[in-house]
């Protein structure tokens, strides 16, 4: 995700950020378990103070869109019924793993068919 700022909007760049972690996270650009970058690395990337960054995360956080795991960093937030949450969260991990092992995401959706007993889709990425 390329998160930019417009100097020029009258909507404050705090705003802009959470703006657009939430239509990220609405489109699915950003999915449950996807990792924001640092609140300073992202304050370097959009030449603005970290404060600026940390408000959006901290409202973000409120609004229970991210969560923040300590050091290990800020989080898109599984939402949802608890089942809906899990679910998310498997997911999250097996991508992560498939990411890991360099599987052809095709291929990866077909394992995942298998194992749900479901058919395997056609596809254009080949076998």
């Amino acid at each position: 995700m390329k998160f930019r700022i417009d100097p020029a909007s009258a909507v404050p760049p705090f705003e802009q950020v959470r703006q657009q972690v939430l239509e990220a996270v609405r489109t699915g650009e950003l999915v449950a378990g996807s990792k924001l970058p640092t609140v300073r690395q992202l304050a370097d990337d959009l030449g603005i103070a970290p404060n600026t960054v940390a408000r959006s995360y901290r409202e973000l956080e409120r609004d229970e869109v991210i969560e923040t795991r300590g050091r290990q960093g800020s989080f898109v937030a599984a939402t949802g019924d608890a089942a809906h949450r899990q679910a998310q969260a498997a997911a999250s991990a097996y991508a992560e793993r498939i990411r890991q092992l360099h599987l052809p995401p095709g291929e990866a959706l077909d394992l995942v068919r298998a194992a749900l007993g479901l058919p395997r889709a056609d596809r254009a990425d080949g076998p």
